[in-house]
């Protein structure tokens, strides 16, 4: 099986009622991201923060994966798909993929504000002052907060250097370092690119863009790609 990564971001779950970030409609036009997304924030106004993700994972509860997650995992009957994802939902898990790799954390875990590495599945939506660690310090949202590490950009690079193809999907491609794993794709490797914004700097020789919502935009990938392979077999 050919190796197939795929970097996905906000478009793919936007499908399921989710929203973005950057969209008219997103999340940073009702809340600013110094308020509710960095450690100044978290030190500034813990409640602020903690209700807003309290929200997010209330809607999470409240959506389901929709056909693009579905065609992801159909394709591991034949291709090796190994999926990144910007996306702190986990709607790919719940969809059935078997490989998911959460650059920017995830909504339903919480972590220690003590010991980063001491991360639990929260029960239900809402996580509050006074929740503590066996530590017994409080817990945050394990999310990668603006201005922090991204713990699992190395294990994204080797993913992405060992990929036989490469797929975008619903990201803007202007977060980084998610962006730059691009850099990492090896030179003979086809690339595709699933947005219906698609700009023109992304303009690769080895680039093909889809300019569809991700939906219409993986079955046309599907055509594309097993017309591309079956030829050179």
């Amino acid at each position: 099986m050919k190796r197939l990564v795929v970097l996905t971001g906000a478009g793919i779950s936007q499908e399921s009622g989710i929203k973005t970030f950057r969209d008219a409609y997103g999340l940073w036009n009702t809340y600013k991201i110094e308020e509710v997304a960095s450690p100044v924030a978290w030190e500034r106004n813990p409640q602020l923060v903690l209700d807003f993700y309290n929200k997010r994972r209330q809607q999470l509860y409240e959506v389901e994966p929709n056909e693009a997650h579905r065609t992801l995992v159909a394709l591991e009957k034949t291709y090796d798909v190994r999926i990144i994802t910007q996306n702190v939902d986990d709607l790919h898990e719940r969809a059935g993929s078997a490989s998911v790799l959460h650059l920017h954390g995830e909504l339903k875990k919480v972590r220690s504000t003590a010991d980063p590495d001491l991360i639990y599945p929260i029960n239900g939506w809402e996580l509050k002052l006074g929740d503590l660690c066996e530590k017994g310090s409080q817990l945050r949202p394990h999310i990668v907060w603006f201005g922090e590490q991204v713990p699992n950009i190395a294990p994204s690079i080797e993913l992405v250097e060992k990929s036989e193809i490469f797929l975008v999907i619903g990201t803007s491609l202007k977060v980084y370092p998610a962006a730059g794993l691009l850099d990492y794709v090896p030179a003979d490797v086809p690339i595709y690119l699933i947005d219906p914004e698609a700009e023109p700097q992304y303009y690769m020789p080895n680039l093909t863009i889809i300019r569809m919502k991700a939906k219409e935009g993986l079955a046309e990938f599907v055509k594309l790609v097993s017309a591309r392979f079956s030829q050179s077999l």
